[in-house]
């Protein structure tokens, strides 16, 4: 399994999917260019699933990860922390070497991304 989904992440997940219409839903996890630090992060709900894709299951939901984002995430935990301040998904890599402060933005070994300003 590519990444883990806390427990409190995975009751958020279950009741935004009571908002989705579609028959077949999959909640994506990769990573993308940019950010401060080169690579951010991309999280939420996909109707389809590609041939270069991995898909697994945890609690019942549908999780699907672009094969080639594997090695960059892997073993990474997202959990969903909610304060006085609303509530927000939290990612926590091990495969990162930097982070940003904001926490959305990260480097990778072997893996640079393009920069971009916060």
């Amino acid at each position: 399994m590519a990444i883990n989904l806390t427990e409190s992440a995975t009751i958020q997940v279950q009741e935004m999917l009571k908002d989705e219409t579609a028959e077949e839903v999959y909640l994506r996890f990769g990573v993308k260019g940019g950010g401060c630090s080169g690579l951010s992060y991309k999280l939420g709900f996909d109707y389809e699933v590609n041939e270069t894709d991995r898909q697994f299951e945890q609690d019942g939901i549908s999780i699907v990860v672009a094969e080639m984002d594997v090695p960059i995430i892997e073993g990474t935990t997202v959990d969903f922390k909610q304060n006085m301040m609303g509530g927000g998904f939290t990612i926590d890599n091990p495969n990162a070497i930097v982070s940003c402060g904001c926490g959305s933005s990260f480097k990778a070994p072997n893996v640079e991304g393009q920069p971009e300003n916060c």
